[in-house]
């Protein structure tokens, strides 16, 4: 979690950074611009020698920043504040030589401040704000005037009218491009984070299931064990041609020790070949077979429509125990709705596998419908919601998707997709 926070961060700074860089670009072109301008149409004598120095020592700063790119070194706050602090003291140079206060661009002053406050800590932007302030007040009282003083001709006043109108149009496409930008960047890392820390109470809530599951299946293994060896007593005791139904009986109880004994070998497995997760290659419709012939003898009073006919032959999956029981669970969940008309139609295209199960239930109430594969939940009174949580998580492991959807003709269709192996020849 701690990871992907940092990582997230430092991505968010490194492209608003490259925003400052991409700004500082386009003010020294502004600057030279203007400089041309000023003195090849308006006949401005400025300190042009000045200027040059100022631009240079601009365009030095983004030399280095365009280095600092190629460094693994994450771009803290505190880096992306001082670079906005050279970038006013440039600018606050340029003014100085260009008439202070009433240089139509002083407005420019805003732009930092703007980006502090969209992008900085507050402390940050209360820093920016009283230096901003304090270079526009300075420049009141300190400056090189312009030539011709300024606005007190027809021509000085067209020239400020005309930055004025230029300035404002500029301000607005930097508001309208760069610092959208950068917001919408804070809100995707937001957003991300979100997402980082919904995923790590997740795994969290996974993390003490499993240690739940763990220690039931050590206790229970002792009951079951006593249940088999009592089972197999009656079922001696009680061999004679009278006690058939008994039996038959004693039988259907003993696979339900069988397969609870199956179920907690698998939870109590922890390494090598016997890991829970662990599969073995194979082709789709043999897997899903399987998976079928496996849910039948749990739910034999179930009826479900299998249609196969959009599988290719060639699609392989990694079956695994996990996945097996994820997808019986789903199953299962059907049954318990729908136990008389089930259906399952299975889609395979050259990289996933696409699974529709249709239930004709009383579909998903909203509430519902937003907690699934968020927190344990549970419309039956027997259940506790774990099941299908847990399939979620199976299936969002091994790189698929798990939705439902209310039908408009009633029931619920659950949706699975999952990615499949690519042969040589795809991958080739």
């Amino acid at each position: 979690m701690h990871t992907i926070t940092a990582q997230t961060s430092d991505d968010v700074a490194r492209r608003n950074l490259q925003r400052l860089f991409l700004l500082r670009n386009i003010t020294i072109l502004a600057i030279i611009a203007g400089t041309v301008l000023a003195t090849g149409v308006y006949t401005l004598a400025l300190p042009q020698r000045q200027l040059v120095v100022v631009i240079c020592l601009l365009i030095g700063l983004n030399v280095l920043t365009l280095l600092r790119f190629r460094t693994a070194q994450a771009v803290t706050d505190t880096e992306l504040f001082i670079q906005m602090l050279l970038d006013v003291a440039g600018i606050t140079a340029v003014f100085y030589y260009t008439g202070g206060a009433t240089n139509p661009f002083v407005w420019f002053f805003l732009l930092p401040l703007i980006i502090a406050a969209t992008i900085l800590p507050r402390i940050y932007t209360w820093i920016m704000a009283a230096l901003t302030v304090a270079c526009y007040s300075a420049l009141l009282f300190y400056n090189v005037p312009l030539p011709h003083g300024g606005m007190h001709h027809d021509g000085g006043f067209e020239m400020h009218v005309f930055g004025m109108w230029l300035g404002f149009v500029m301000s607005a496409g930097f508001v309208a491009v760069l610092i959208v930008g950068m917001a919408h960047s804070l809100r995707e890392r937001d957003r991300r984070l979100g997402e980082a820390r919904e995923q790590a109470l997740q795994n969290e809530q996974l993390v003490a299931l499993g240690t739940l599951a763990a220690g039931a299946a050590h206790e229970l293994g002792t009951p079951l064990g006593t249940m088999a060896i009592l089972t197999a007593e009656l079922e001696q005791e009680h061999a004679g041609p009278s006690d058939r139904d008994l039996q038959k009986k004693l039988g259907i109880i003993r696979q339900q020790i069988d397969r609870c004994k199956e179920a907690l070998s698998v939870i109590s497995a922890s390494a090598g070949a016997n890991r829970a997760e662990s599969g073995h290659l194979m082709p789709v419709g043999d897997y899903l077979q399987q998976v079928i012939s496996e849910w039948q003898a749990q739910r034999p009073g179930a009826r479900l429509g299998f249609e196969s006919d959009k599988i290719n032959p060639d699609c392989d999956l990694i079956a695994e125990r996990t996945l097996t029981q994820a997808l019986i669970c789903i199953l299962n969940n059907a049954a318990d709705v729908s136990p008389e008309n089930i259906q399952l139609e299975a889609t395979c295209s050259s990289s996933t596998l696409v699974l529709d199960v249709y239930d004709h239930g009383p579909g998903l109430e909203q509430d519902v419908h937003d907690q699934l594969g968020k927190s344990p939940v549970t419309t039956k009174n027997e259940g506790m919601g774990v099941g299908l949580y847990l399939a979620y998580a199976t299936i969002e492991r091994l790189g698929g998707t798990l939705s439902f959807r209310n039908r408009d003709s009633g029931g619920t269709l659950t949706r699975i997709a999952l990615p499949l192996l690519k042969t040589p020849a795809e991958t080739a």
